[in-house]
């Protein structure tokens, strides 16, 4: 029998492609409705710990500084220059509304953020006084690839460059790159167990731009910090939604130790994932938070879970996680289920 394990281990273990001595439970983000609906007003640092998940996760983007433009639209200005509307559903990570550079000339103006401002790092210091040891910390960073999208340069105007002028998107990208690495070394100063890198390379239908743009444009980023990370002795970790399935290889050529969250709304299995991929990288992920966790029932939640396990789980190497994140729609009662079922089906060896 498996030796019990600190949080800590079980999570490095897992990405070592080793057999910890329960599968792993982590989420990249749980929405505070959720949290409240099962304790309320706890913080989400000290939720992880209570109800027993191997990790706590902290977003780059909650460090972020935004000035409000437009009180009334919710439209503010962030770091680069760029406008984002808060949504009710996105209180804390506004989306894109309009691109810091509309033009190419406008790359002059861009505002630069400092990675350098030690309010980044306020939520992450606190979690790891408080929890290091006991829980894997984990700290998230955008990939350059988004940031350029998302707050940069705009999604069309982006994909319309990489055929028109590769050039200049390259300059975007090593832009993007230095404040991501640097915001990285921080985090892994400070004392953080694995970094997670955020950002979608794909939708439901599959990728957002070709395999061959994707190896020009996407993969170095992430390689750059995979490379970075390695040479500092630290895992890291790639979330992508969508369907993947044409650049999973080139994904993995960048030497990530997990890939999240295998999808299956985007037609993403976790088993076929496991039966191509499961000796290259560790899963993270894979019962769906659509459909099953926002109003299934609760015996659906545990056959997920089980589902989930006895597809990756074997020989070690999967994390269990939702198919993305615990949103606002997903029910308390169901998040409950899924943790329990985690911790019931997932000891090693596996009898599901």
């Amino acid at each position: 029998m498996t030796e019990k394990m600190t949080s800590v281990d079980r999570v490095l273990c897992a990405l070592r492609l080793e057999t910890p001595d329960t599968v792993p439970i982590v989420e990249i983000g749980i929405d505070q409705k959720v949290i409240n609906g099962i304790h309320k007003g706890m913080d989400y640092a000290e939720f992880c710990d209570t109800m027993g998940l191997d990790a706590i996760c902290f977003f780059d983007m909650k460090g972020n500084v935004y000035t409000m433009v437009d009180e009334a639209k919710r439209i503010a200005k962030d770091e680069w220059g760029a406008l984002r509307r808060f949504t009710d559903a996105a209180p804390h990570n506004p989306v894109p509304w309009e691109a810091a550079v509309k033009e190419p000339e406008e790359i002059k103006k861009l505002g630069r953020p400092d990675p350098d401002l030690s309010s980044r790092y306020i939520a992450i210091e606190d979690a790891l006084k408080k929890y290091k040891g006991r829980r894997a910390i984990i700290a998230s960073v955008m990939d350059p690839f988004n940031t350029v999208k998302d707050s940069i340069r705009g999604e069309v105007n982006l994909y319309l460059d990489m055929r028109q002028r590769p050039g200049f998107v390259d300059e975007l990208l090593e832009i993007a790159q230095d404040y991501h690495l640097r915001y990285v070394k921080h985090c892994i100063d400070l004392g953080v167990d694995v970094i997670w890198v955020t950002g979608d390379y794909a939708m439901t239908k599959g990728p957002m731009v070709s395999p061959t743009y994707t190896a020009r444009f996407l993969t170095p980023g992430l390689k750059r910090i995979v490379d970075y990370c390695h040479s500092r002795g630290v895992p890291c970790m790639k979330h992508t939604d969508g369907n993947i399935w044409p650049i999973f290889d080139l994904i993995l050529s960048t030497g990530i130790d997990g890939l999240h969250p295998i999808d299956p709304t985007a037609g993403m299995d976790l088993g076929e994932a496991k039966l191509k991929y499961g000796d290259r990288v560790c899963l993270v992920g894979g019962v769906d938070c659509g459909a099953t966790l926002s109003w299934g029932t609760r015996e659906e939640v545990r056959e997920a879970v089980r589902d989930a396990i006895r597809k990756a789980g074997h020989n070690g190497g999967y994390m269990c996680a939702s198919s993305n994140s615990i949103h606002a729609g997903v029910k308390p009662e169901n998040y409950v289920e899924m943790i329990a079922a985690a911790k019931e089906f997932g000891r090693y060896p596996l009898a599901v």
